[in-house]
């Protein structure tokens, strides 16, 4: 599989001084009750902190920035999401004074709906799952004559790329680190900037069960579409991944972990008891994954990405209960 290049460094240093301009550095913070959790040195790379709560804001931004720079008369945007990243398309669009229309499936998580709804976005309710709202979004496109946001592109990754360049740069050298996987910017993001720094971590990426296409796309080496059920994690609920992104993940992507939906949940659980962090499905992903490997980890120093904390309040309630 062929795809272009990730950002290199000094691509991704510019991007930041732009980027970083309008959307402060998030932090990272190794918690001592998680520590003895893993009974490993973690470090958490909080992206839950930014002004949507999720760590797409940076790519958005980039990227629709340079598609109106490009066209100047654009009329506005349309995008698919279970959320984050419609979030992050209407943020940017204000910002830009452009419309967006967002699209999701029917039964989306209300507070995220509402976040759109707020952030000045039209939403739109189609179809059962993720991969229909994305090919409604397609047509209302050429209908309205508006310009269909991918979930997946290069100037994603290269936005998320800024975020980790100062992950890398600010925590001691990680000799892993666990990255959920929806259709692929996060992990991208995290692999330009490892290898922009010239850095040995090993990049692991982390799949729903319930959501296992890119997981058996990874170990196939080809695309593979699945079913995506999993009901905690809809963020990983991607049921055909983007074949760019496979493409870069076979090429720096250690391997995948697989979690079921109590792993997850057991991971929300975790990050809430020991360090009073909100983290939605998606985001405990990484940390369900480390815990996983627990056994494996000892001593030693690893990364987790805790992605977004968008998560309704009554499956916030119902898993801390549980």
């Amino acid at each position: 599989m062929n795809a272009p290049p990730l950002p290199g460094l000094a691509d991704i240093e510019a991007a930041a001084r732009e980027i970083e301009a309008v959307v402060p550095p998030t932090p990272q913070y190794s918690w001592p009750l998680l520590n003895e959790r893993a009974g490993a040195e973690v470090w958490v790379k909080h992206e839950n902190h930014t002004p949507i709560g999720s760590f797409k804001i940076r790519g958005a931004f980039w990227h629709l920035g340079r598609l109106v720079r490009e066209r100047p008369d654009l009329p506005g945007f349309i995008a698919a999401t279970r959320g984050n990243f419609g979030q992050a398309v209407a943020w940017a669009a204000g910002r830009l004074k452009r419309p967006a229309v967002i699209v999701v499936p029917h039964g989306n998580s209300r507070e995220k709906n509402a976040a759109m709804r707020a952030l000045g976005a039209e939403l739109v309710e189609h179809g059962a799952d993720f991969q229909a709202a994305l090919e409604h979004a397609s047509a209302l496109a050429a209908q309205r004559g508006l310009r269909f946001v991918d979930s997946f592109h290069r100037d994603l990754a290269w936005g998320h790329a800024v975020s980790m360049l100062r992950f890398f740069r600010e925590t001691p050298p990680l000799e892993r680190l666990y990255v959920p996987i929806g259709l692929g910017s996060g992990i991208c993001g995290a692999m330009a900037a490892r290898d922009a720094l010239g850095l040995p971590t090993r990049i692991i990426g982390v799949a729903a069960a319930r959501a296992p296409a890119i997981a058996l796309s990874f170990a196939e080496r080809r695309l593979i579409t699945h079913p995506a059920t999993t009901e905690l994690a809809d963020g990983m609920a991607c049921s055909t991944p983007h074949p760019e992104a496979l493409a870069h993940m076979l090429r720096g992507v250690e391997r995948i972990v697989t979690v079921d939906e109590e792993e997850i949940a057991a991971a929300i659980r975790a990050f809430f008891t020991d360090t009073h962090n909100v983290a939605e499905g998606a985001a405990a992903g990484a940390l369900a994954a480390l815990l996983k490997e627990k056994a494996g980890l000892a001593g030693r120093r690893v990364g987790v990405v805790l992605s977004g904390g968008n998560v309704d309040r009554e499956v916030f309630a119902r898993v801390l209960a549980g």
